[in-house]
């Protein structure tokens, strides 16, 4: 048998498919199992064993995490592409119109995937999607679906031995200590909605640096180098914060990760990566859904204030100037960092 998965776009739902991709290879242990992917963040699922062979899908340059090398390709060339491979099922989790479309016109003869953008009409089978449940256990729905039984849903990665040495190399380019507690702080995110004041990063790194003797580190897209260096600090820091972003590919950013004691930042998909290798996270919610965005994981403290207007899905421009990221104290991220240190 030859199944297609459909998820690409965004790191963060990349890793969340990875319990989904456990439970399907359970069902079929010897299907060839392909998945359609963006380039860059797909890569995060690089060295995934439940995976024979990804497909970029390279369409569109939106996203900083989805632009690919060379020219980018037509939709209908992918059509063409998936046709030849003739599966014989699709998992689309993407849920939009388009991807639906996709599987439809490259004659895939099973589709499974969520009724929603008025799509259904497009798919064999069709999952109610649940707004109120996790984005991991949405895809597993899609699984239950076909009466497959779920057997786990852990978080797990793979990062490579060549990726952990180019980061024991740039750590030791960086004199970083490998006897000092190492934290990535995460100030930046794709929308600016989701955004904790940077000042308040400021007080954080600080306290870090200062007062807990962190090593703090930044990571991230090169187009993130310049807000990391403008952070203004209202006291010299003692151990001084190494900007790595633009200098290490996604999949050495995990194994950077995995390298580090813990993380602090914002909503978004680096959050996902960091509990998918099971270091602790202290995460800042706002906007969006909390219970389907959570980063997953025991140990992690996940500060969020509970205002009537929560979550508001980003949908129009805040008109209480984010007053749910604002509730968030420095003090309670303090509090964190010392029942993480410690």
């Amino acid at each position: 048998m030859k199944i297609l998965v459909v998820r690409y776009r965004f790191i963060g739902d990349m890793i969340l498919t990875i319990p989904f991709l456990r439970n399907l290879r359970y069902k079929y242990p010897d299907a060839q199992i392909d998945m359609l992917v963006s380039p860059n963040s797909g890569e995060i699922l690089e060295g995934c064993p439940y995976v024979n062979n990804f497909i970029f899908f390279d369409t569109t340059r939106k996203h900083k995490y989805e632009n690919g090398k060379g020219k980018k390709k037509s939709f209908f060339s992918y059509v063409k592409e998936l046709k030849k491979n003739k599966y014989d099922k699709a998992y689309v989790l993407k849920r939009s119109f388009s991807s639906a479309l996709l599987c439809f016109l490259a004659g895939i003869k099973e589709r499974i995937g969520y009724d929603t953008e008025n799509r259904g009409f497009l798919l064999t089978k069709k999952v109610k999607y649940d707004l109120n449940k996790h984005e991991s256990l949405c895809f597993l729905d899609v699984l239950k679906a076909e009466g497959a039984e779920i057997k786990d849903t852990y978080l797990e990665n793979w990062v490579s031995e060549k990726d952990t040495k180019k980061i024991m190399e740039l750590f030791k380019d960086n004199h970083i200590s490998s006897e000092i507690k190492k934290a990535v702080v995460n100030v930046t995110a794709t929308n600016e909605g989701k955004v904790w004041d940077i000042s308040n990063f400021a007080r954080i790194i600080e306290y870090l640096s200062n007062k807990k003797n962190v090593q703090v580190i930044f990571i991230g897209a090169k187009s993130d180098k310049a807000v990391y260096e403008n952070i203004n600090y209202n006291e010299p820091l003692k151990i001084p914060p190494i900007n790595l972003c633009g200098e290490t590919t996604i999949k050495e950013s995990l194994a950077l990760l995995k390298e580090t004691d813990f993380i602090i930042g914002n909503d978004t998909g680096t959050l996902h990566v960091a509990s998918s290798i099971g270091i602790k996270v202290i995460g800042l919610y706002g906007p969006m859904p909390f219970e389907k965005w959570k980063a997953l994981g025991d140990n992690n403290i996940l500060l969020k204030a509970d205002l009537t207007c929560m979550p508001c899905y980003l949908k129009k421009k805040c008109p209480n100037n984010k007053a749910c990221l604002n509730a968030i104290t420095i003090e309670q991220v303090k509090n964190a960092i010392d029942k993480v240190v410690n």
